[in-house]
């Protein structure tokens, strides 16, 4: 199998586990402050790798995710389509800050997504939402070290396995 293609696999394979993991049940209490996995996904394939996501692949798994989640079509694509703009804009620095200047630049766009996110429900009329809502991005800031290292591994030992 050729590098161009087991990369593309290694890339599609974690959008889909990011995906899945979306689905994951967790208790009600844990449900406001669970990470948004896609979000934190593509965050790192822009980061590392630019040559797969661009804003039609980020709108792409929005719309995924808007199918599996089952909320308000083309919400999610929006907001990961944004995510994935400001990541793109601001790649060059982003990619050689130190991990936590990193997680505080991901706790960043994971509150503009849920900015984004209120501004889109408001519109579509639903209540606001409790103030647990914002508890999200700082859990998925949190674990971004974690999501780093470990995608970061997987793109090693596909490097290591392609020489």
């Amino acid at each position: 199998m050729n590098r161009q293609r087991m990369r593309t696999i290694v890339f599609w394979s974690t959008v889909v586990l990011s995906l899945l993991l979306m689905l994951l049940p967790v208790p009600d209490v844990l449900v406001a402050f669970k990470p948004y996995w896609p979000a934190l996904v593509l965050i790192y394939w822009t980061l590392e790798s630019v040559d797969y996501v661009k804003l039609g692949t980020a709108f792409a798994i929005g719309l995924a995710a808007d199918v599996i989640d089952g909320f308000l079509l083309g919400d999610q694509a929006l907001r990961l389509a944004v995510v994935a703009f400001l990541v793109i804009r601001f790649r060059s620095r982003l990619r050689f800050f130190p991990m936590w200047q990193q997680s505080l630049a991901v706790l960043a766009l994971l509150l503009n997504d849920r900015v984004i996110e209120l501004a889109l429900r408001s519109f579509s009329g639903f209540a606001l939402p409790p103030l647990t809502f914002w508890g999200a991005p700082f859990v998925g800031a949190a674990v971004w070290p974690f999501v780093f290292l470990l995608l970061d591994d997987v793109r090693a030992r596909l490097r290591a396995h392609e020489a």
